[in-house]
C-alpha cells in the first residue's frame, strides 16, 4: 500500500483559518514537521487544499 510523506515547507502566520484547520487535522504544527499517511480521497483531498504549503512525497 502506497504512503504519502507530508512536510509543512510554510509558516501559519497570516493564513485563513481554513487553511490552518486543515493543517492542524494533518497533524503538522510547525514548519519542518512531516507525517506519514495511506494515501486515500480525504487525505489526498485535504493536500490539495493546502498544495502550494506542503511538500508530498510518495512512498511504496
Amino acid at each position: 500500500m502506497t504512503r504519502l510523506k507530508v512536510k509543512l515547507k510554510r509558516g501559519l502566520a497570516g493564513k485563513d483559518k481554513r487553511i490552518i484547520k486543515i493543517i492542524n487535522a494533518l497533524g503538522l504544527k510547525k514548519t519542518g514537521d512531516v507525517k506519514i499517511f495511506k494515501k486515500n480521497k480525504s487525505i489526498e483531498g485535504m493536500i490539495k487544499k493546502v498544495f502550494y504549503m506542503v511538500e508530498v512525497n510518495e512512498e511504496n
